[in-house]
């Protein structure tokens, strides 16, 4: 009886540790998903403000305004 016990709590260990190696491979994949969005994010927030700072000096040229960013 005392061997199936010890064996049982074996089992239990080892069924334990496989369901937590399972879930912290997933959550790598999400973290290593999120990671790759983020950054895409950032890319496109750069770009996005790239063109923003472009159409402002376009409008300030226009206007006869000092465009930002250029000497005077």
């Amino acid at each position: 009886m005392k061997n199936f016990v010890t064996l049982g709590a074996l089992v239990i260990s080892l069924a334990l540790i496989i369901y937590l190696y399972v879930r912290l491979s997933a959550t790598e994949r999400q973290l290593t998903d999120a990671q790759r969005r983020m950054a895409d994010c950032e890319q496109v927030t750069f770009q996005l403000q790239n063109q923003l700072s472009q159409q402002a000096r376009m409008q300030a040229r226009e206007a006869g305004q000092p465009v930002p960013g250029e000497q005077e």
